[in-house]
């Protein structure tokens, strides 16, 4: 199967969509998408020219995008699924199956570890933070997203712990010094939207994609990264954000 529609293109292979993994090229998964991505985007600066590891790759879009910035990129996954599609829809970027709480390199090997939409899939997360700074050189950057579960549909079945951003900086803090935490929000059409039509969210989990209204289904096609806004500090209105962004140092 190929992949078409927003975020793809017709040649790649497509995952199949379970709810496990964000898939791009799936109209009706767009709004996901764009919000995993959006991170993805911010982090070019990060990893520019770096050495850099993705710890939990998924289908691999992310992986690809800060490929072409990074001094090196590896990505990881446990899955078997995953990195074989991987290794098909990206064949330029170095793809490893592996253990999140045993990770297969040496101590100091990375200067930048990136780990989005993964800790809230793992059993145990403390361990696998401890193993994302082992691997770490001296004043090396770890990155973690995770959805904020204060506002997050409750009952993904994927999702053995979601977080609290207090959790979150705290489950970090154990192990490195965080520098900040920031909240992902709806930019201002997004924003706009909801108020008039209501949570845009819980409009595309209220029933079948195929019996959304005319309205929703226009603005989930619409959607593009430019709709969302990363916020720190006195801004990053935690309580309230949609998906919680750590950065580290060791």
């Amino acid at each position: 199967m190929s992949s078409k529609g927003a975020g793809g293109d017709d040649t790649k292979p497509q995952m199949v969509i379970t709810g496990e993994r964000t898939v791009p090229g799936i109209w009706h998964e767009n709004y996901w998408f764009r919000r995993h991505e959006v991170v993805y985007e911010a982090l070019r600066d990060v990893v520019r020219g770096r050495a850099a590891l993705e710890a939990g790759c998924g289908e691999g879009y992310g992986a690809d995008l800060l490929s072409h910035v990074a001094g090196s990129l590896v990505a990881l996954d446990y899955d078997a699924y995953a990195t074989g599609h991987v290794r098909a829809a990206y064949p330029q970027v170095p793809v490893v199956r592996g253990n999140l709480v045993a990770l297969p390199y040496a101590d100091a090997s990375f200067d930048v570890v990136v780990s989005l939409q993964t800790i809230e899939h793992l059993w145990d997360q403390d361990a696998f933070v401890a193993e994302c700074v082992r691997v770490l050189r001296p004043s090396g950057t770890l990155v973690v997203s995770t959805p904020n579960t204060l506002t997050f549909p409750p009952g993904n079945i994927y999702h053995p712990k979601e977080l609290e951003p207090d959790e979150l900086r705290d489950l970090v803090a154990a192990h490195a010094r965080v520098e900040s935490l920031a909240g992902l929000h709806h930019g201002p059409r997004l924003a706009a939207w909801e108020d008039t039509h209501g949570s845009l969210v819980d409009a595309q989990i209220a029933g079948p994609y195929d019996q959304w209204p005319a309205a929703v289904a226009q603005l989930v096609r619409s959607v593009s990264t430019g709709d969302f806004v990363l916020r720190t500090g006195d801004d990053a209105d935690l309580a309230a954000s949609l998906d919680l962004v750590v950065t580290a140092q060791v």
